[in-house]
C-alpha cells in the first residue's frame, strides 16, 4: 500500500459552549482588532460575539452574501481598512466563512470561523467567488481559517429544513473523497465515518430538533465530511453545484441536496468501492437511491425546478459544466450530463442503470 496524506493545519475546538472561548483564541492568534462578519439574517448572533470580544472587537460587517460575490467583498474590504482590523471572525454557514475567506486570501489576515451549519466549509483551503454570472474556485493555505470553534450550542435553534439540507451538503464532500483521484485510507475512513454520522443524526434532528446528542453527532459528521473536502480534490458534483449556484443563482445547499443523488448514480459504475462504502454508511441498499431516500426523508427539495431552474437553462448549465470539468471516475460527456439534469429537474429517484451505455 502507498498513499499521500496531506493533513491542514487548522486548530480546532469542539463541544459545547465553546463560542465563549473567542476573545481568548483571537489574542492566541495575535489580534487586537477584529471585524466580525455575518449575513443579515445574522447580525444579532454577530453582534453577541463582538460584545464577548471586548476590546478586542472592531465592528460586525454583515453583509456576506450566497455564492461570495466579489462586490461584497470588496465592500468588507473597505470597511476592514477604515477599521484598521488586523483579523476577522466569521459567524454563521458557508457565506460567512466564504467572505471570511475571501478577505484572507486578499490580506493574508487571521480568520476564526465559527460555523452554525453543516455545510463543512470552514475546514477548507478552498474559496469559490461569483463575479459577472460565473463561479470560479481556487485552493490555496492562505484561506484556511486558523481556527475553528464548534459549538454545538449554535446549531441548536437551526431549522429542521436547514439542518436537512446544509447535513447533505456536508455528506457530498464526503461522497466525492471516496472517488477522489487523490483519495487515500485516512480521508476514505474520515468520508464514511462522516456520512454515518449525519445519516444517523439528521432523521433524529428532524425529529427532535432539541436533541443535543444528535446534534453534537451532526457536527461531528460535518466536522469530518469538511475536512474531507479540504484534503482531496472533488469532482463532477462539485463543478455541478458551482455552475447552478453561480450561474444561475441557485440556493447553495439545496443544490447539492438535489444534484448529490443524480451524480453518484452517473458515477456509479464507475467507483464501485466508493458506492459500496456510501451505500454501507447510509445504511441502504444502494448509494444514489438511498441518498435521495434521506433527502426525501429530511424534507430537503428533490427537484431543481423547485429551487429555481428554468428547463431552458439545463442544455446552457451543461455546457457550462462541460467546459472545463473537474477530474471524475467517469468520463464527462454532454448527452450524460444532459440527462442527468434532465432528471435532477424533474426529481426522479435515480438509477444508476439509466447512465450505463447499452
Amino acid at each position: 500500500m502507498s498513499f499521500t496524506y496531506n493533513g491542514l493545519p487548522s486548530r480546532v475546538i469542539f463541544g459545547q459552549g465553546t463560542l465563549s472561548r473567542v476573545a481568548k483564541e483571537v489574542e492566541a492568534l495575535g489580534c487586537h482588532r477584529v471585524l466580525v462578519l455575518s449575513t443579515p439574517g445574522q447580525e444579532g448572533r454577530a453582534r453577541e460575539v463582538l460584545s464577548q470580544l471586548g476590546h478586542l472587537g472592531a465592528e460586525v460587517f454583515a453583509g456576506a452574501r450566497m455564492h461570495t460575490p466579489v462586490k461584497t467583498t470588496e465592500e468588507a474590504m473597505y470597511v476592514l481598512a477604515s477599521l484598521d482590523a488586523d483579523g476577522v471572525v466569521a459567524i454563521g454557514g458557508g457565506s460567512t466563512i466564504g467572505l471570511g475567506k475571501a478577505i484572507a486570501l486578499r490580506t493574508d489576515l487571521p480568520q476564526i470561523a465559527i460555523p452554525t451549519t453543516y455545510a463543512g466549509s470552514e475546514m477548507t483551503p478552498i474559496l469559490g467567488e461569483t463575479k459577472d454570472g460565473i463561479k470560479t474556485t481556487q485552493r490555496t493555505v492562505k484561506v484556511l481559517p486558523e481556527t475553528v470553534i464548534y459549538d454545538v450550542n449554535l446549531t441548536l435553534g437551526l431549522p429542521i429544513g436547514m439542518s436537512g439540507i446544509s447535513g447533505i451538503n456536508a455528506i457530498a464532500h464526503a461522497v466525492e473523497a471516496l472517488y477522489a483521484k487523490d483519495r487515500n485510507p485516512i480521508v476514505s475512513w474520515m468520508a464514511e465515518e462522516g456520512i454515518a454520522a449525519l445519516a444517523r443524526s439528521l432523521p433524529k434532528i428532524a425529529a427532535t430538533p432539541t436533541d443535543v446528542a444528535a446534534r453534537a453527532d451532526a457536527l461531528y459528521g460535518a466536522w469530518l465530511c469538511g475536512a474531507c473536502l479540504g484534503a482531496v480534490e472533488m469532482s463532477l458534483h462539485h463543478k455541478l453545484c458551482h455552475t447552478l449556484g453561480g450561474s444561475f443563482d441557485l440556493p447553495h445547499a439545496e443544490t447539492h441536496a438535489v444534484v448529490l443523488p443524480h451524480v453518484v448514480a452517473y458515477n456509479a459504475e464507475a467507483a464501485p468501492e466508493a458506492m459500496m462504502r456510501i451505500a454501507r454508511a447510509l445504511v441502504a441498499n444502494d448509494a444514489a437511491g438511498g441518498l435521495y431516500d434521506l433527502a426525501k426523508a429530511l424534507g430537503a427539495p428533490l427537484t431543481l425546478r423547485d429551487i429555481g431552474l428554468k428547463e431552458k437553462d439545463i442544455d446552457r448549465a451543461m455546457a457550462i459544466a462541460t467546459a472545463n470539468p473537474y477530474w471524475n471516475p467517469r468520463k464527462i460527456e454532454a448527452n450524460g450530463i444532459r440527462r442527468l439534469l434532465n432528471n435532477a429537474y424533474t426529481g426522479l429517484r435515480p438509477k444508476a442503470m439509466e447512465y450505463i451505455d447499452r
